[in-house]
């Protein structure tokens, strides 16, 4: 049996388990009180208003300062403990040094701009594969649903990461976009910076197609800056999503208890597949996609 068959032998066997628990156990009914969206939603701790600014403390504001303080202690931490003879640990952090020294760092950018910019793109890698890591350890930080221990109501266990919400990754988007541009800027001079942006040969062509390719680098840019932020973001919520109903929310929403037992082992997979693959995955993308366009900011032309 070829593995397409075998692939559609499981999945069809897991409809008709679905379909018999249905029929079996019936359903209460949708539980309409039930809001996946909610393990999303960002409610104030600490109020902080600055100028009309909303500065307040939520949980994602405490998951960017664990990301933050675990990136700078991991790495104070391993420094200090280098040795000739490395342990298990060094020999797995120095695995992870050499793939962003070499594949993302050496192999997009030229001797000079890889030494000034290894220390950010390094930092970039770390923070964002432990922001993605952390958030998929469970953390009490579910104020909707609090567990009442000796009269004091206390948060919840859930999931959530820092990279599930859009601004975040917007605005490390921003820091790259803003940083690459200049570097450009500084590297070739303002307006050759710009001209570098139409590729060699066409300076013979008319001065409306310039203007016309000139235009969709101006788009190609600008759209980087959703393409980036969007690509982190939506790959970490969709896990997070399916985590979420796969662990017992599919069950709880349809009011088909049963339907847990199923779903476990997938939410199972899942988690397992989000940090061995997506995690370290979308902050390998990011990086490198950020050596590139510092690479294409300082290079002749496109």
């Amino acid at each position: 049996m070829s593995t397409g068959k075998k692939l559609a032998v499981v999945f069809g066997g897991y409809a008709v388990i679905l379909i018999a628990i249905g029929l079996i156990f019936g359903s209460d009914g949708k539980n309409d009180e039930f809001q996946p969206q909610n393990e999303f939603k960002l409610d104030s701790w600490i109020g902080i208003h600055i100028g009309g600014i909303d500065l307040s403390v939520n949980k994602a504001v405490l998951y960017i300062v664990l990301a933050a303080v675990i990136t700078c202690a991991a790495m104070v931490w391993i420094a200090k403990r280098m040795q000739d003879r490395p342990n298990k640990t060094q020999i797995a952090v120095e695995g992870i040094f050499d793939l962003v020294r070499g594949q993302i760092t050496n192999d997009n950018l030229d001797a000079k701009m890889a030494a000034k910019w290894f220390p950010f793109l390094a930092t970039l890698f770390f923070f964002i594969l432990f922001s993605n890591i952390i958030g998929l350890i469970p953390l009490p930080t579910n104020t909707e649903h609090p567990i009442n221990i000796f009269g004091v109501d206390v948060p919840s266990f859930a999931l959530y990461a820092a990279t599930a919400n859009i601004s975040i990754p917007l605005v490390l988007t921003l820091v790259v976009w803003i940083g690459y541009n200049l570097e450009g800027i500084r590297t070739h001079g303002f307006f050759k910076y710009f001209k570098t942006w139409l590729p060699a040969g066409i300076e013979d062509m008319p001065g409306a197609f310039k203007a016309f390719v000139f235009g969709i680098e101006v788009i190609s840019h600008t759209v980087r800056l959703v393409s980036l932020s969007v690509r982190l973001f939506a790959n970490i919520l969709a896990g997070h999503l399916l985590l979420l109903f796969m662990g017992g929310g599919l069950a709880v929403l349809l009011g088909i208890s049963a339907l847990g037992i199923l779903t476990f082992p997938m939410a199972f997979a899942f988690y397992v597949f989000e940090i061995v693959i997506v995690a370290g995955l979308q902050a390998f993308i990011f990086a490198i996609l950020t050596a590139i366009y510092l690479g294409g900011a300082t290079s002749e032309s496109h």
